[in-house]
C-alpha cells in the first residue's frame, strides 16, 4: 500500500463500539417476543398490541432509510449514528420509566425504531471510512454478526430475567445498557483517520439517482426483491410471534427465547459456513436454492413439533439455511445490477425486506380460533416453496 495510505490500528476500536450500539438496539427490538402473553397480561394488551413494538421498527424503516442515508452520506456516519445512539440511550431508559402505561411503553418504541435506521444505513459506511478494501467484506460480516448476537441475547436473557424481575425492571435495565453504549459511541468514534485507507476510486459509492434506475431494471433484481420480502417476512414474523406460536403446544416463555436463540446461532453458523463455498465456485443461483428449499423442512418441524427436541432441531436448520442464503443474497444483488453501486442494491433490498411487516401482520390475523399459528406457518412454507422456484428461473450474475 502507498505510503499516503495507512490502516490505523483504532479502527477497530471505532468499528467494536459501532458494533455495540448495533447489538443493543436488536435487544431492544425483540425484547418482547420471548415474553409476549406475559406482557399482554401485565399491560392489560392484546397478543397483537405486543407484536406491534416489534413491528413498529420495520414500519418507521421504511420512511426513514433514504432521509437517513442521505444525512449519512451529507454529514458523515458520526454524527448521523450519534444522533441514533442517543435517541436510543433516551427512548431505552424511558421504556424501561414507563411503568405499567402501555401508550408510554409504545411511544418509546416508536423513539427507538426512529433511531434504529441511523445505524442499519451505517454498516458499509463505516467501514469505507476506515478499512482497506480487502477488509471491508469481514467488517461488515462482523456488524451482521453484532445484530444476530443482539437479537440472540433479547431472545434469551429476557425470560430468563423474567423469572425473577418486573418487565419494567428489564428494559430499564436495557435501557441503561443503551445509555451506556450511546456514550461509548460518542466519545471513541472518529468520523475517519488522518489519512485514508485506500485510494479515492476504491472507496463505497453514495446512492444515486441512475443507480436506482439501473437496478429496477433488471429482471432478476425483481425477483430477488420478491424472495427477499418472502424470506424476510417469514424471519420476522417467526422471530416477533415465536412465543405465541409455541404456546399451544404447552411451551414456555424460557422454551420461546432458547428457540428464538437456536434460530439465530445455526443462522450466524450459516452465514460463516455457506458463503465461502458461493465464493469459491463463483455460484450464487445454486446457494440460494439450497438455503430456501433446505429452510423448508425446519419451517414445517417448527410448525408441528410437540417433543422439545424436535422443536428446538428444527428452529436451527430454519435459521441456518433461512439466514445463510442472506450474505449470499446481498452479493448477488451487487453483482446482477452492476454498475449500480452495492449500497443502492443493498439499500432497496432493506427497504424491501422492512416492507414484509405487512406478513408480520397477516401470521396473526390467520392464526386459528385455539390462537395456534399453523395456517400461517403452512402458508409461510407455501412461500418457500413458490420462492424455490422463483430462484430457479433466477439468471447467474456475470460478475460472478
Amino acid at each position: 500500500m502507498p505510503e499516503s495510505y495507512k490502516l490505523y490500528p483504532y479502527r477497530w476500536v471505532v468499528l467494536a463500539a459501532f458494533m455495540l450500539s448495533n447489538l443493543t438496539i436488536q435487544v431492544l427490538w425483540i425484547s418482547y417476543a420471548p415474553i409476549t402473553g406475559p406482557a399482554a397480561a401485565f399491560y392489560g394488551v392484546t397478543d397483537l398490541q405486543i407484536g406491534f413494538l416489534a413491528m413498529s421498527f420495520m414500519i418507521a424503516f421504511i420512511p426513514l432509510a433514504l432521509p437517513v442515508a442521505w444525512v449519512i452520506d451529507t454529514y458523515g456516519f458520526r454524527l448521523a449514528v450519534s444522533i441514533g445512539v442517543v435517541m436510543m440511550g433516551i427512548f431505552g431508559v424511558l421504556r424501561g420509566l414507563a411503568g405499567e402505561s402501555y401508550s408510554l411503553v409504545l411511544w418509546s418504541t416508536v423513539g427507538l425504531a426512529a433511531a434504529q435506521p441511523f445505524l442499519l444505513n451505517a454498516w458499509t459506511k463505516v467501514p469505507a471510512r476506515w478499512f482497506s478494501i480487502q477488509e471491508r467484506a469481514t467488517a461488515v460480516g462482523l456488524v451482521t454478526l453484532a445484530n444476530l448476537v443482539g437479537t440472540a441475547l433479547g431472545m434469551v436473557l429476557t425470560p430468563l430475567l423474567f423469572e425473577d424481575l418486573s418487565i419494567p425492571n428489564i428494559q430499564l435495565i436495557y435501557g441503561g445498557v443503551a445509555a451506556f453504549s450511546a456514550l461509548l459511541f460518542i466519545l471513541l468514534s472518529r468520523e475517519a483517520p488522518p489519512t485514508p485507507p485506500c485510494p479515492p476510486g476504491m472507496e463505497t459509492r453514495a446512492l444515486m439517482l441512475d443507480g436506482f434506475k439501473h437496478a429496477l431494471k433488471v429482471p432478476s433484481f425483481w425477483l430477488l426483491l420478491l424472495i427477499m420480502f418472502i424470506g424476510m417476512g417469514i424471519f420476522n414474523g417467526v422471530t416477533t410471534w415465536v412465543e405465541n406460536i409455541i404456546r399451544p403446544r404447552g411451551f414456555t416463555p424460557a422454551d420461546a427465547g432458547t428457540l428464538g436463540a437456536l434460530m439465530l446461532v445455526g443462522g450466524i453458523i450459516g452465514a460463516v459456513v455457506i458463503p465461502p463455498f458461493s465464493d469459491r465456485q463463483r455460484k450464487r443461483v445454486p446457494y440460494l436454492l439450497l438455503g430456501f428449499a433446505l429452510a423448508i423442512p425446519g419451517l414445517i418441524g417448527l410448525t408441528l413439533a410437540t417433543s422439545g427436541w424436535l422443536l428446538f432441531a428444527s428452529g436451527f436448520a430454519l435459521g441456518f439455511f433461512l439466514i445463510s442464503a442472506s450474505p449470499v443474497l446481498m452479493q448477488y444483488a451487487a453483482e446482477v445490477t452492476y454498475p449500480t453501486p452495492e449500497g443502492t442494491s443493498n439499500g432497496i433490498i432493506q427497504l424491501c425486506g422492512q416492507a414484509s411487516v405487512v406478513f408480520v401482520y397477516l401470521m396473526e390475523a390467520l392464526k386459528s380460533r385455539d390462537g395456534a399459528f399453523t395456517p400461517a406457518l403452512l402458508l409461510a412454507a407455501g412461500l418457500l416453496v413458490l420462492s424455490a422456484l422463483v430462484i430457479t428461473r433466477m439468471k447467474e450474475p456475470a460478475a460472478a
